[in-house]
């Protein structure tokens, strides 16, 4: 399948303990603020239903889509008590996904080929269930560090990891 055809999407969140909840945004569906909240929503009851002691009192790290920031999103988040942790203008210093999730994710699916959509979910989800707990806790971390490195450089661009 070329790469060029794919075009699912993942959205995740994870603790220490490892993954709570995964989606991929069905194929031609556009994420927009009202398909975020909603996506929230169901993240929500995952995490009152995974992890009771983080129900009132879980952060949230994302970047600054306008899906993300919209105000349909923060008022959604607001009353249930989600901190939006902040986050610089685009950085992959700063992103777990970009210096964390998918690279091994990539390595996980490096050399297979996949006839469908469904295959390569598959496939990403087994990829998801293996990291460890102890690599989730390694990336918030490492996010901690890279996050005073981004304050000590006055939040110019750094290459050092």
């Amino acid at each position: 399948m070329s790469k060029s055809r794919v075009k699912t999407m993942l959205i995740f969140f994870s603790d220490k303990w490892g993954l709570i909840h995964k989606e991929f945004v069905p194929q031609g569906k556009t994420v927009n603020a009202e398909f975020y909240k909603e996506v929230l929503r169901r993240l929500h009851k995952a995490v009152k239903r995974k992890r009771q002691d983080l129900a009132q009192r879980w952060r949230l790290h994302q970047d600054n889509a306008q899906a993300h920031t919209a105000f349909l999103v923060t008022s959604y988040l607001t009353p249930i008590g989600v901190e939006v942790l902040p986050q610089p203008p685009y950085s992959p210093d700063m992103s777990p996904p970009d210096f964390f999730l998918f690279p091994k994710v990539k390595r996980c699916l490096k050399g297979h080929r996949f006839d469908d959509i469904p295959n390569i979910q598959r496939a990403v989800t087994k990829a998801l269930t293996g990291i460890t707990p102890t690599d989730y806790s390694g990336a918030y971390e490492a996010l901690k560090t890279r996050w005073q490195r981004c304050v000590d450089a006055q939040g110019e661009f750094f290459e050092e990891y």
